[in-house]
């Protein structure tokens, strides 16, 4: 190593309080740590006329000294780590004491980095017994230091120790807000993520970002088949650096982060390109990647997959990463079963629209057949009083014969087509109409926490009963819910309430009101909401409400718009009260 120019060096020191007050004041001006660092070194060189000078930190992955900041040093500095014990500084920071050297040339202990070097004094940097770097000061003449300088420069290490602590404090609280800014956004963000592959990749993105790690995966667990699959991975490097592709199946027993499923706890490998590690079929194959945080994701206390974090280098993760790690898998645990419950509703919206139109043939069929039984009926009657009787051998007999078969067999068809579009009287049965309304509910709730719809529900404390098919309402409350949830687009509030009604002379009736706080229904079609194909939306069947009042009726009970406007839409449903 070639020597760089000597420091120049005044002809007479600061004074100690001067030079205290320097150090002490970096705390009250918020500067990052590595800057604090580098004045804290010219305030040192300047006051004890060193010709050269370092701080070198205690790295808690490696447990070696390496320099973080200073002055003096040839340009390959950083080519020098030291271990516990090795060189001065080494020694220093292994007993924690400080040591003057005036002659480093008769020091065993000395590694030499600038050659001119003749003397040295180093004080470690400790905080409640632990060492967490060492100040090392050189000069280019023997004997240049003294037991006071030794003593001073103690006195001064302490002062700089407790202003890099209230440094790296609020640099730690610093990123701490950050962290959890970002897990709010993250949070905000994951909510809106409805498809299942979209939303893995958003999380691990979101987990390299906010750990700031080199590779980020992503892993399923199918537990049917006791198998992983890695549906997500986010790394900068190109091509991703982790063996298994993406949807491989991975056996729970070969694989690392698989033992993360069994045990529900976080998995840490401080080095996966260990030889013990080689056979292991998710863990990286190249030598990009070296240390590894697994943290299951738990829903309810069932597993539903792994997130693991790949550092580059080799890392030891604190409580804070670990604990931040596990803060992103549940945020991830609860988005991924988000999104999957969103599938089922989607997919039970999708059934429903099926359902609609199914009961929309039925009925359309029952209609065709009941107008067919009619002249059917009337046309039997005629021919069977025409009394054609031809004798025995003409051709005719044969046609009459055939006619009046033909003439039973359509009759059955109409009676078979009318029958199957009734709804079994064996599937009615008494219900809480407070029932009906919570068991519909869960299927959309989630999707009005998407629309940022309120729900109120208004039950009275007794009971109301009625007598109806459970499928066939909920059909008909759940297609008022979604009617009313698009006529909100940009949020609002659905309030159900039921009671009971009398009027003279009638049976008590439950009402069930859905009110929202929607545009309304265009005046021009108010009074023709529920004709068949009657759609006040461009990709409307307009068969909803219609159905609804078909299958309404079947129970002897109607729906009804009370009101519509600028303020919201109020329907009625009304179902007599069933008989104990």
């Amino acid at each position: 190593m070639s020597d760089p120019a000597p420091i120049s060096r005044p002809r007479a020191r600061p004074s100690v309080d001067a030079a205290l007050h320097r150090i002490s004041t970096l705390a009250a001006h918020e500067v990052d740590a590595p800057v604090a660092l580098f004045r804290i070194l010219d305030v040192l060189i300047e006051h004890f006329q060193a010709s050269s000078g370092s701080i070198a930190l205690l790295n808690p992955d490696s447990g070696r000294l390496e320099i973080e900041t200073q002055r003096g040093l040839p340009d390959d500095y950083r080519d020098v780590v030291l271990r516990l014990g090795q060189g001065i500084t080494g020694w220093v920071a292994f007993h924690g004491r400080a040591q003057w050297v005036p002659d480093v040339s008769k020091d065993p202990r000395y590694v030499r980095i600038r050659t001119s070097v003749r003397s040295e004094v180093a004080a470690p940097m400790e905080e409640n017994g632990q060492v967490l770097g060492v100040i090392n000061l050189d000069s280019d003449v023997t004997g240049f230091f003294s037991e006071d300088d030794l003593t001073l420069l103690v006195r001064f290490t302490g002062e700089a120790t407790a202003v890099m602590q209230r440094l790296w404090h609020l640099q730690q609280l610093r990123e701490k807000a950050r962290q959890l800014e970002t897990l709010i956004g993250i949070g905000q963000s994951l909510v809106s993520k409805v498809e299942e592959r979209e939303l893995c990749e958003s999380i691990t993105r979101d987990a390299l970002q906010i750990t700031r790690a080199r590779a980020c995966g992503l892993y399923l667990f199918d537990q049917p088949r006791s198998v992983l699959r890695l549906i997500a991975l986010t790394s900068p490097d190109s091509p991703a650096p982790l063996t298994p592709s993406r949807d491989q199946d991975l056996p729970l027993e070969s694989s690392a982060v698989g033992s993360v499923c069994h045990t529900r706890k976080q998995l840490e490998l401080t080095n996966v390109r260990s030889p013990e590690y080689l056979e292991v079929t998710d863990l990286p194959s190249g030598d990009s990647l070296r240390s590894m945080l697994a943290s299951p994701l738990i829903f309810e206390g069932e597993v539903q997959g792994v997130l693991a974090v790949f550092t580059g280098k080799i890392h030891r993760f604190n409580n804070e990463e670990k604990r931040l790690c596990a803060a992103l898998a549940s945020l991830a645990a609860v988005a991924l079963q988000n999104a999957r419950l969103y599938a089922r509703v989607f997919q039970s919206e999708e059934t429903l629209r099926k359902n609609e139109q199914l009961t929309t043939l039925g009925l359309l069929a029952a209609e065709i057949a009941h107008e067919i039984r009619n002249p059917l009926t009337v046309i039997k009657l005629l021919f069977g009083n025409l009394s054609l009787d031809f004798p025995i051998g003409d051709p005719r007999s044969t046609d009459v014969r055939v006619i009046s078969e033909k003439l039973d067999q359509l009759e059955s068809i109409v009676t078979r087509v009318l029958q199957f579009a009734k709804a079994p009287a064996s599937l009615h049965a008494q219900w809480n109409i407070r029932d009906i309304v919570e068991d519909t509910v869960v299927l959309i709730r989630l999707k009005l926490a998407q629309a940022k719809i309120q729900l109120r529900i208004e039950m009275p404390s007794e009971p109301l009963f009625v007598e109806a098919h459970k499928g066939q309402l909920q059909q008909v409350l759940l297609n008022l819910l979604i009617n009313a949830t698009q006529a909100m687009p940009d949020g609002g509030m659905i309030r159900l309430r039921a009671h009971i009604g009398e009027t003279s002379g009638n049976p008590p009736m439950v009402y069930l009101d859905v009110e929202d706080t929607g545009a309304g229904i265009p005046a021009e079609i108010r009074t023709r909401i529920f004709d068949s194909f009657l759609s006040g939306r461009p990709d409307g069947t307009g068969l909803g409400l219609a159905i609804a009042k078909r299958i309404l009726a079947s129970h002897h009970g109607d729906i009804t718009l009370l009101q519509s406007g600028p303020s919201g839409t109020t329907m009625r449903i009304t179902l007599p009260v069933a008989k104990p």
